[in-house]
């Protein structure tokens, strides 16, 4: 079936909803949010089994989302849409500023100190110039932050969404942004989560309340 980001990943709330108007994006007044794309996601696992198992995630982050993504800061970055970065990183080395979800035992136990290597974001993505990055040790890039008034400072009304997971850190900004009346744009192959899955199950659980889920290349033809 051909893609159709007007009636893909519909719900069951949305099932029979019109569909949504043409979407036109002015630069100006847009951001592009690349959320936890770090050093310490791409890393192997130590137990062979568990690498087995992450295969899949890897795939898609290093032949899907980080190209996708590389080309999405190259086009904002020409089209004058501000890009900036999220990144999960503690202020502390033994990570006593974290919040509970970070320090709970299991995969979201996080020990990111800010400068550490593995914290960083992967160099295919970097930010350049004064490109913004926050550090969070929340899911929410909004409520971990200043990024909502920083937002509102630039003059911002729409954030495009990229990176991982979908189904925590993305979902989760995503609320925040619409709660706080932003327009929301999540971009399907710039994001992961652990499986296509999840990934896919969260899309249509955000999709068309929370955000719009749209494809990389939909974007270019919104470009006002």
């Amino acid at each position: 079936m051909t893609w159709n980001w007007k009636t893909a990943y519909r719900s069951f709330y949305y099932a029979c909803a019109d569909e949504p108007e043409d979407i036109i994006i002015y630069p100006q007044q847009t951001a592009l949010l690349v959320i936890d794309i770090q050093k310490t996601y791409l890393e192997s696992k130590a137990d062979a089994e568990e690498d087995r198992r992450w295969q899949p995630f890897f795939q898609r982050m290093n032949h899907t989302v980080i190209p996708n993504t590389a080309e999405l800061i190259e086009l904002s970055r020409q089209q004058g849409i501000e890009v900036m970065f999220a990144r999960i990183a503690c202020q502390t080395e033994n990570g006593r500023d974290r919040s509970l979800s970070q320090k709970k035992p299991g995969f979201n136990y996080l020990l990111l100190p800010k400068d550490r290597y593995d914290s960083q974001i992967v160099p295919e993505l970097a930010p350049v110039g004064d490109e913004i990055t926050v550090l969070k040790t929340t899911d929410s890039a909004l409520t971990g932050t200043n990024l909502r008034l920083t937002l509102q400072n630039m003059g911002i009304k729409r954030v495009i969404i990229a990176g991982i997971f979908t189904d925590q850190c993305i979902s989760s900004t995503v609320r925040s942004l619409a709660d706080e009346s932003f327009e929301v744009l999540v971009v399907d192959d710039c994001c992961a989560a652990a499986t296509d899955e999840i990934h896919q199950r969260e899309l249509e659980i955000i999709n068309m309340i929370y955000c719009h889920v749209v494809r990389k290349d939909d974007l270019k033809n919104m470009l006002l």
